[in-house]
């Protein structure tokens, strides 16, 4: 159910990061802890790496919107479907308070 919720652009950098994993990893040792002339070409290697391979770029979404912002992490969906949810008693141990 999320990945047909989720943004197609949003699946397509997830892919990308699983693919580059490695290689970035391998990349990243080596710019930290190589000596400069490796550090140097390392990273020259790390920059043609395409920029949606960066993990940082990954978004959480709902996974019954997707929307992309006021997600609650816990829960996995947005803010707006929580609140529906727990109004209507979809979220067990989750009540609406008022007082």
């Amino acid at each position: 159910m999320a990945k047909e919720s989720m943004k197609a652009r949003e699946v397509k950098r997830a892919k990308m990061v699983a693919k580059y994993a490695e290689k970035r990893a391998a990349l990243k040792k080596i710019v930290n802890t190589g000596d400069p002339v490796e550090a140097f070409e390392a990273a020259q290697k790390l920059q043609r790496i395409p920029k949606n391979a960066n993990p940082i770029r990954l978004h959480n979404r709902c996974k019954l919107t997707g929307r992309p912002k006021g997600y609650m992490r816990q829960f996995g969906i947005s803010r707006i479907q929580f609140r529906e949810m727990a109004s209507s008693g979809l979220i067990p141990g989750v009540k609406k308070s008022s007082w």
